[in-house]
């Protein structure tokens, strides 16, 4: 193998490494629940793919105009409670950040401050954030090329 091939193997390597893409082998997965009591309060639970706890995520709660209200962090379970807005409506989003590559999506529609649990859906990263790390790779062998070249 030559020595430009084997360079751009590595370059490939480390941007398929560092792309969002390749943080997505421990996922997070999350489930919202309704507490049994009096109140209108919510229990996120949330989990890393291979069933541990996701302790100490940060859990932010964006609503429809994209302003984000910082809920708290996951407790040693994974878990935390949390209250809608009164009045809030339309389609909300529950981010989950377990840090660099741990992250979950909860799209959440709220009618008169009630969440639809039966309709809360789940949304990945895009699927294509892989192409980044391509281009980082094409950007490489371009700049190798025009040093070779000089």
């Amino acid at each position: 193998m030559t020595q430009s091939r084997s360079t751009a193997l590595r370059a490939l390597a480390v941007a398929l490494i560092l792309s969002p893409a390749a943080g997505q082998a421990h996922g997070i997965e999350s489930s919202i629940t309704r507490l049994e009591s009096l109140t209108d309060s919510l229990v996120l639970e949330s989990r890393f793919s291979n069933g541990e706890p996701t302790s100490d995520a940060v859990v932010r709660l964006v609503a429809p105009d994209g302003e984000a209200i910082d809920l708290g962090r996951t407790n040693a379970q994974g878990q935390l409670s949390f209250a809608l807005p009164k009045q809030a409506q339309g389609e909300w989003e529950l981010q989950v950040d377990g840090g660099p590559g741990h992250r979950d999506y909860l799209e959440m529609p709220v009618q008169h401050g009630q969440a639809q649990l039966d309709q809360i859906s789940q949304h990945r990263p895009h699927p294509l954030g892989w192409l980044g790390a391509l281009g980082a790779t094409a950007m490489l062998l371009g700049l190798q090329r025009i040093r070779r070249h000089r």
